[in-house]
């Protein structure tokens, strides 16, 4: 996620409370969301999204989830 979607997890914490965010890195995951440490000019700060479909139970679920994240944020800023 991190290496290849870089801009994407910066899309996703923008959307989520940190519209000024300059750094975006997801920590962790599990079966009710994501964690992503976030960077902007005030600080460093942990985010936590729940997914937007619920818990997942499978593991596939989870790039959907990701998915659903994203394109839920590009909906909300515009782009």
């Amino acid at each position: 996620m991190n290496d290849d979607h870089a801009e994407d997890s910066l899309r996703i914490v923008r959307a989520h409370g940190y519209p000024a965010a300059t750094s975006a890195e997801m920590t962790s995951l599990d079966a009710h969301g994501g964690t992503w440490h976030v960077v902007d000019a005030t600080g460093e700060a942990s985010l936590r999204v729940a997914w937007p479909g619920g818990p997942v139970t499978e593991r596939a679920q989870l790039r959907r989830e990701v998915v659903a994240l994203h394109e839920a944020a590009r909906a909300a800023l515009g782009g």
